[in-house]
């Protein structure tokens, strides 16, 4: 732990307070909060501001039905059961098999009174994965309230009938990839390795391949402060990040696919994230989907939301975005021949260059923030499709 660490956390934790005191409070600082380094720090301080990042009033919470009522006849019970019944790691070491085992009664009904009240929606495997860590963070009626929040919104499209719009998320994987470091894409591309190896990632938010779990919680203040898209650029800066291991490995599908897989678990995460939050900014959803896109007549849930800009429509750049700029400033300026980024050149992208080291320290008011900051780009459609 760094020195310093200890007293920005201290400041971090009043400037959370300060936004939670607000009348209304300051979501867009929340969100701020959420994405900067450390996340949200707490549990505690979790139970109080992911029900604000995703709009969730907890005053007279709803009472659950029996557990009878939820699990008589029920068509998803049996699978829900048996994934909660595999779901041991998933829980901390050392807890009692009694308390476990009562959580994993919770869990199941959390899951069944959401597909009972939500009847479009279609139950997954890995979706109990994501449901267990709001479970543990927020206790069981709080939790029931986020997740039916969230399964109505950001993981809206895993929640079909059919895998397409999953399928068609993963496909952003790729051209993600091919802007930064079109070697490894290139070599990707020649193992024919796809994006299924990515798959557990994004349906369980990385809460299945990552042991530990703060390291869990932490990415899920990352997601729940933006847009529904962000854990496929959190799974291209994965690949990134692991950019010699790939083009070091025997160039077919197998191969390929047996590294990526095995996720490691000494991630550099607070870099990856601020590296994620780049790529959003450089390289938005509107701009990756005619690509990405395997049937333009399809939306995705992620294609209507549209928190960023009602969240935060008037917040001003942070000191902490500023010295950044002044820095990438200082880099563009320097001799010729300097490292900016890896990326293909095309000419319409070389402003954005400028904004490489940027962290989306903003979060939601990522849009607003740059905007502000640079005064360079357009406004930003988070639509798919234009």
């Amino acid at each position: 732990m760094r020195p310093d660490w200890d007293s920005k956390k201290k400041r971090k934790m009043s400037e959370i307070h300060q936004a939670l005191s607000g009348t209304p409070p300051d979501v867009a600082a929340l969100r701020r909060m959420a994405i900067s380094e450390g996340g949200l720090l707490t549990d505690e301080i979790r139970c109080r501001v992911w029900p604000r990042l995703l709009n969730v009033q907890t005053e007279n919470l709803p009472e659950k039905p029996a557990g009878e009522e939820l699990r008589e006849n029920n068509k998803d019970y049996n699978q829900v059961l048996l994934d909660v019944r595999r779901s041991l790691r998933r829980f901390p070491p050392g807890m009692p098999d009694e308390q476990r085992e009562g959580l994993q009664e919770e869990l199941i009904d959390i899951i069944l009174l959401v597909l009972q009240r939500n009847p479009q929606l279609h139950y997954y495997q890995g979706y109990h994965d994501i449901v267990v860590t709001f479970l543990l963070v927020l206790g069981e009626p709080l939790a029931t309230v986020l997740v039916e929040k969230l399964s109505t919104h950001h993981l809206r499209d895993f929640m079909d009938p059919t895998m397409d719009n999953t399928k068609h998320i993963l496909n952003y994987l790729m051209p993600i990839i091919e802007r930064v470091n079109p070697e490894v894409h290139d070599f990707m591309q020649q193992a024919e390795v796809g994006t299924i190896f990515a798959l557990s990632w994004l349906i369980t938010w990385f809460g299945h391949v990552l042991a530990d779990f703060r390291h869990v919680v932490r990415l899920y203040d990352f997601f729940l402060a933006c847009h529904p898209l962000m854990p496929i650029y959190f799974a291209a800066v994965i690949v990134l990040h692991r950019a010699e291991e790939v083009l070091e490995c025997e160039c077919d599908m197998a191969s390929v696919h047996h590294l990526l897989s095995q996720i490691p678990q000494d991630l550099p995460y607070e870099p990856l994230i601020s590296r994620a939050g780049d790529l959003f900014v450089q390289f938005p959803p509107s701009e990756l989907a005619r690509e990405a896109a395997q049937q333009h007549s399809q939306q995705t849930a992620a294609s209507t939301f549209k928190d960023f800009e009602l969240a935060s429509a008037q917040q001003r750049p942070d000191t902490v975005l500023l010295r950044r700029r002044r820095r990438e400033q200082a880099v563009l300026a320097g001799p010729p021949g300097t490292a900016v980024a890896v990326v293909r050149p095309r000419a319409k992208r070389f402003v954005r260059l400028a904004v490489m080291g940027l962290t989306v320290a903003l979060g939601a008011a990522a849009l607003a923030v740059v905007n502000t900051a640079l005064d360079w780009a357009p406004r930003l459609d988070l639509q798919f499709f234009p």
